[in-house]
């Protein structure tokens, strides 16, 4: 399929939004909602796309709306051009965050959204409140892609691999501590015997694999018993609130969350910091409404208990 049609001289620029919509959201109605158009519109933005460029861009699997081949060859230069596009466009607009109505999207795995989200979220509507904000989870090797489609204004994530033009800062450092129900028969710190012998709760998003705790356990030659593995910090307290399971995480998070139910606890042994970093796109740097947005989530981890440092 050859993507230049010979209608596409006369190609409708503003057909090109519905088409960054349309492959964003993968599906009609989220498209039509985010553009404010009916998804009858959008439709036929769709099929007046489809003529002039001779590709039928996207095929229906249930409710999504699957990009072709053709289009995934096509989509990311294309929407790394309308980021640059708006980017030299906004740098000549003043961003009032008072007045703007931007739709901000951030990406975080979920135990720095537990961790973050919250204080980042309280800040955006003192300073913003007629803009929104959607924490979204993505893959990590895609990070680089995101950013420059502009599906993520930002990404907050543990240190990754990451070069131009993905820019990044270290935002906070947190220490770990342990959680265990407030009736718990550990009072204080336990010995390192008591902490390798205790069931754990172990969180993270990955099926399988050592979780932070463990690979500096494995570096001291010591093992410990995970009795349970779950994606969420907040499950992983109810289950430590209604058990004598351990549970280790970022103090922050944990100050955040323990409430009545819960005791905290210090570590047996020492644990390195946890680091989320900030990362954005090179073509976003001097954007006025995305420096802005940066300065928010740092902030925002300034007011976290235990936060930097």
């Amino acid at each position: 399929m050859n993507i230049i049609h010979s209608n596409a001289g006369q190609l409708d620029l503003n057909l090109l939004k519905v088409f960054e919509a349309a492959y964003r959201e993968q599906h009609l109605g989220r498209a039509a909602q985010s553009l404010h158009l009916t998804p009858s519109a959008v439709s036929h933005a769709l099929r007046r796309l489809r003529a002039q460029l001779g590709d039928p861009l996207f095929v229906r699997d249930g409710r999504r709306m699957l990009p072709t081949p053709a289009c995934q060859r096509l989509a990311p230069p294309l929407l790394e051009t309308l980021a640059q596009l708006r980017q030299w466009l906004q740098q000549l607009q003043h961003f009032d965050p008072a007045q703007a109505r931007q739709a901000f999207h951030v990406g975080m795995p979920y135990a720095i959204e537990a961790m973050l989200l919250p204080a980042i979220y309280r800040l955006l509507r003192e300073r913003a409140p007629r803009a929104t904000l959607a924490s979204v989870g993505y893959e990590r090797r895609d990070l680089a892609r995101a950013l420059a489609a502009g599906q993520l204004d930002l990404a907050i994530d543990v240190a990754l691999p990451a070069s131009e033009p993905v820019r990044h800062a270290v935002l906070l450092q947190q220490g770990f501590c342990i959680a265990v129900r407030s009736r718990h028969a550990l009072k204080r710190r336990p010995t390192l015997p008591q902490y390798l012998q205790a069931p754990h709760v172990a969180v993270s998003s990955r099926a399988s694999g050592a979780v932070v705790e463990d690979i500096a356990l494995l570096n001291l030659g010591l093992q410990r018993r995970i009795a349970l593995r779950c994606q969420d910090y907040q499950a992983a307290c109810r289950v430590v609130a209604g058990s004598d399971h351990l549970l280790t995480l970022p103090t922050g998070l944990a100050r955040q969350m323990a409430g009545r139910s819960l005791r905290l606890l210090p570590l047996p042994f020492e644990l390195p910091p946890i680091q989320p970093h900030l990362y954005w796109h090179a073509n976003l740097a001097v954007d006025p409404a995305n420096q802005w947005l940066r300065q928010l989530v740092v902030d925002a981890c300034r007011t976290l208990d235990g936060g930097t440092g």
